[in-house]
C-alpha cells in the first residue's frame, strides 16, 4: 500500500529510464516515486523492481530449436495460485491442455487449482477420475451456483486464471468482479470459443460482507490454444506427472522416458496399474513436442482420446 493514496487508488506510472530494458509485467512489485495520489493526471514513476518470489512463464511454441519456440513469455509474476478453468462441455475439457498447465505451474512453484465450469451440461468424473493420484484439487462451477468455495480458496493469494477461450473464464471473472466488465465470447459451432480478452490485468477481489481478511487478488488472462513448455528442462517436465515419478527409480541412467527405449520402467509401472496409461501418454507426447517433434497442436485437431488435447 502506498502511504499517499487510499487502498483502491489507481495509480498511472511510467518506467523509469534507468530501468532500462527491464520489463514490468503483471504482478510486479515495484517501488514508485513522483505523484502517487491517484488523482486525475497525476503521474508517477517505476524507479525499482522487486525481486520476484515466483514467475509463470510459457513460450509460444514447444520447439526450443526455432526463434518461435524460443520467444519465453511472462504471464505474471508472484503469484501464489494457477487456476486452470476448464469447461466440462461446450468446448469439451482438454487434459493434454492441463498437463501443460500443472507442469508450468510445478515449475513455477505456484500450486495448481482446477475450476471446471458449465457443470450444469456435463458431470466431472472423467476429469477428476484422470487425476486421481494427483489429489488435485478442484471446484465445480454452474452458472446458478453460488461462489463461497472458490472465494475462499483465492482468499489471500494472487491467482492467475488461464484456460481455452470459450470456456467461461471472463463470465467467471465477471461475477467473482462485478466491474471488471471482461468482454464475454460465444462458443462456435465446432466447440472452440472466441478470443475476448487482450490482456492480463489484475483485479482485487471484492470484500464480502462478513469477511474481515484479505479477499485477494485475480490475475485474468487471454484465452490461449496451447501453453508451449519449451523453457522446462525435460527432467523439470517430469515433476508436473508426480504420479510417475516413482516408476523412474528402475530406469537406467539417463532415461528419456520415450516409448522407444526398451530399459524405460514406465511401462511396467503403468503395466502394474500404478498410474493411468493416458497419464504415460501425454508425459511422452509433451517430451515429443517439447524436441519439435510434431506440432503441438496436432492431438486437439485430430483427439483419440475424447479427453486429449492441448
Amino acid at each position: 500500500m502506498l502511504p499517499d493514496a487510499p487502498d483502491d487508488a489507481a495509480i498511472t506510472a511510467m518506467r523509469a529510464r534507468e530501468l532500462g530494458r527491464k520489463s514490468v509485467v503483471v504482478g510486479d512489485r515495484v517501488s514508485l516515486v513522483g505523484d502517487v495520489s491517484g488523482a486525475d493526471g497525476a503521474l508517477a514513476r517505476i524507479v525499482r523492481i522487486a525481486e520476484r518470489r515466483s514467475v509463470l512463464r510459457r513460450t509460444a511454441d514447444d520447439d526450443e530449436n526455432t526463434a518461435e519456440g524460443r520467444l519465453e513469455r511472462v504471464v505474471v509474476a508472484n503469484a501464489d495460485q494457477l487456476v486452470i478453468v476448464s469447461a466440462l462441455a461446450d468446448p469439451p475439457p482438454r487434459t493434454g491442455f492441463i498437463d501443460r498447465c500443472l507442469v508450468a505451474a510445478y515449475d513455477a512453484d505456484i500450486e495448481p487449482l482446477l475450476c471446471l465450469t458449465k457443470a450444469d451440461l456435463a458431470g466431472p468424473a472423467q476429469v477428476v477420475g484422470y487425476y486421481t493420484e494427483l489429489e488435485l484439487p478442484y471446484v465445480l462451477i454452474r452458472p446458478d451456483s453460488d461462489l463461497d468455495a472458490l472465494r475462499a480458496l483465492l482468499a489471500g493469494r494472487v491467482s492467475v486464471l488461464v484456460g481455452h477461450s470459450g470456456v467461461g473464464k471472463s463470465t467467471l471473472v465477471n461475477r467473482l468482479v462485478p466491474d471488471a466488465l471482461r468482454a464475454v465470447g460465444v462458443v462456435s459451432a465446432i466447440g472452440r470459443g472466441r478470443h475476448t480478452s487482450t490482456s492480463a490485468v489484475a483485479l482485487r477481489l471484492p470484500r464480502t460482507p462478513d469477511g474481515d481478511g484479505d479477499p485477494g487478488w485475480i490475475v485474468d488472462t487471454p484465452g490461449i490454444r496451447s501453453f508451449g513448455l519449451a523453457h522446462v528442462s525435460a527432467e523439470s517436465l517430469l515433476h508436473g506427472f508426480p504420479d510417475l515419478v516413482e516408476g523412474t527409480v528402475d530406469c537406467p541412467p539417463n532415461c528419456p522416458h520415450t516409448p522407444d527405449e526398451a530399459d524405460c520402467a514406465l511401462d511396467a509401472w503403468v503395466a502394474a496399474g500404478k498410474a493411468d496409461p493416458r497419464r504415460l501418454a501425454s508425459y511422452r507426447r509433451l517430451l515429443a513436442s517439447r524436441a519439435g517433434e510434431g506440432d503441438p497442436r496436432e492431438v486437439e485437431r485430430n483427439p483419440g482420446d475424447p479427453l486429449a488435447g492441448s
